[in-house]
């Protein structure tokens, strides 16, 4: 009931973001320029040019949309659940992770608000959700479930990288590394859909090494110390041997 309890906190702070934003739309819009000049700046890889070249096949695209709508939560509870019943002390872990990740990007929500790519026509991007299905989102003016202004830094992404990190901090030999593949198919979902930037993704990463030095590692625990007493030692006596 304690763990249901922190979810349901986790969720009612994450739709509060949502009024956090009322009034603050044209900062959101204004930041997404900036964000977008920027990336060109780094020279990233244009998100319209990625987008545009899956837009022809339809099929990749729905895929995309619906790994973006029905992958996301469920993978990660259901991770968690796993966690929880085979590996207790990885769960601790992967709790106060996400728990402590989504804190702080609950927080850079609310002080840099960002439309993602999907809100910039002028960029070359469209909706994916809305053209094809599934879509996730309301209009943004009447949205009451969801902030659709928080683009930065990327939850979709900061979730999968620690789901990926506890699976393969309990899976042995070389299939540990395939759970990379999570992380990374995440990242371009959330890019060909519209719904976030490439610095959503470091931005995140970058916040998931600050949290990292924050909570301990899985199978870290502290134990208090106690006194143990010796155990008692019986000892046999020696007899001569009768030859």
């Amino acid at each position: 009931m304690r763990e249901f309890a922190l979810v349901a906190v986790l969720f009612l702070a994450y739709k509060a973001g949502r009024l956090l934003v009322d009034g603050h739309v044209t900062e959101a819009m204004n930041n997404a320029g900036a964000i977008w000049h920027f990336e060109r700046v780094l020279h990233l890889p244009n998100e319209a040019g990625l987008q545009t070249s899956l837009l022809s096949h339809e099929w990749w695209v729905r895929a995309a949309n619906c790994f973006y709508a029905y992958v996301h939560f469920p993978a990660t509870a259901v991770a968690l659940i796993w966690m929880y019943v085979k590996k207790p002390e990885t769960y601790l872990w992967m709790r106060r992770t996400l728990a402590t990740l989504t804190a702080f990007a609950l927080v850079i929500h609310a002080v840099f608000p960002l439309a993602p790519p999907r809100m910039l026509p002028w960029a070359g991007i469209v909706d994916t959700g809305r053209l094809f299905g599934p879509s996730v989102y309301g209009a943004p003016d009447s949205d009451t479930l969801s902030n659709q202004y928080a683009a930065m830094p990327s939850l979709h992404v900061g979730w999968a990288v620690v789901v990926a990190l506890a699976l393969m901090a309990t899976t042995a030999g070389w299939k540990r590394w395939l759970w990379i593949a999570h992380p990374v198919l995440t990242v371009i979902v959330v890019v060909v859909t519209g719904n976030h930037y490439w610095v959503d993704a470091i931005a995140v990463l970058g916040l998931i090494v600050i949290v990292g030095a924050l909570v301990p590692r899985p199978g870290v625990v502290t134990v208090p110390s106690q006194r143990v007493a010796p155990a008692a030692v019986s000892r046999t006596p020696d007899y001569p041997r009768r030859k």
